[in-house]
């Protein structure tokens, strides 16, 4: 797949990349895609990450149009299009939320323009990327429920963390919601969300669910354990998930909340700046996804949602996060 990479404008660093961390963001002109690449120039302004931004045009039609063929006219199709995505990037330099962001006008960029399917484009420049930044709806503005799409494409099969941006109001204090179980991504998800919250200066509000068992027969009701000995073994076991992961005295808000996760999680991230779910799915059919927590999130979340992947590699190279630090906010 042919991709052309031009430094876009507004760039303070020329061609030198000395940012630590290279983010990928899908544009597109869509509602959605503007306020994704807003809330990446706000994070990656605190995060001192560069900005790679990718937009894509049809490839399927070249071999039915003999006028296409000629490299000259798909020199201008790449270059029209990369030409859209710096407007786009000016407009939303310009939006009023990075008004109060220090360095959101400096935030280092490049473009990526590339012919083909948006949603592989985008997975494949996210190799070795720390993050893929996607609205939640293109521009074909299909609802139903993200099947198919850009975005449940990227969370499926991306190689890092993903965040799909639902625009939506923050509600102060700002908040970082994250959910927990006692698994190995909900504790890279739970090192994500405590980098995250520490860059934002936001508190992080650890959620465990706690499904309660609803019977019929009052039989079943006798030998079950009461719903606050459940409530509490819950607690308990974040408690410990929290400590192993973040340390003992880590500033977080710990809360159970009665219900499925998938249910629980976009409800208290009603406000917030963002929620951090882990996916266990490494499957090739988006499909498989569905009834997921992650993918409910993504789909239901009133906030923008981050999902995170087992990352082995990553995790073991990186050291949990500094209680005294994130104290510090």
């Amino acid at each position: 797949m042919a991709t052309q990479q031009t430094s876009a404008a507004g760039d303070a660093h020329g061609g030198t990349d000395t940012s630590p961390e290279r983010w990928v963001v899908g544009v597109d002109g869509s509602p959605g895609a503007r306020a994704a690449l807003v809330w990446a120039l706000a994070a990656a302004a605190r995060a001192g990450a560069r900005l790679e931004l990718v937009s894509t045009y049809p490839a399927d039609f070249y071999w039915t149009d003999p006028y296409l063929l000629d490299t000259v006219r798909l020199d201008e199709i790449r270059a029209d299009t990369a030409g859209l995505v710096r407007a786009a990037l000016a407009e939303a330099r310009r939006d009023p939320a990075l008004a109060a962001v220090p360095g959101a006008a400096e935030v280092p960029t490049d473009v990526v323009v590339g012919g083909g399917a948006a949603a592989a484009q985008l997975v494949e420049q996210a190799q070795g990327a720390q993050r893929l930044v996607v609205g939640s709806r293109g521009r074909s503005g299909v609802r139903s429920t993200l099947l198919g799409s850009v975005a449940l494409h990227c969370v499926a099969h991306a190689p890092c963390p993903v965040v799909v941006v639902h625009p939506g109001a923050v509600q102060p204090p700002p908040r970082v919601v994250v959910g927990i179980d006692d698994t190995d991504v909900s504790r890279e998800a739970l090192r994500e969300a405590a980098e995250e919250a520490r860059r934002l200066g936001a508190e992080l509000e650890v959620v465990a669910a706690c499904p309660l068992e609803v019977v019929w027969s009052n039989i079943y009701s006798v030998v079950a354990p009461p719903a606050e000995e459940t409530r509490a073994r819950a607690r308990e076991r974040a408690e410990i998930v929290v400590a192993e992961v973040l340390g003992a005295d880590a500033p977080v808000r710990l809360r159970v909340e009665d219900g499925e996760p998938a249910e629980a999680l976009p409800r208290v991230a009603a406000g917030a700046v963002l929620l951090v779910v882990g996916s266990r799915s490494r499957s090739r059919i988006a499909g498989m996804l569905l009834g997921s927590v992650a993918l409910h999130c993504v789909v239901h979340a009133p906030c923008p949602v981050m999902v995170v992947h087992p990352q082995p590699a990553r995790a073991a190279g990186r050291p949990a996060a500094d209680p005294a630090a994130a104290a510090a906010r």
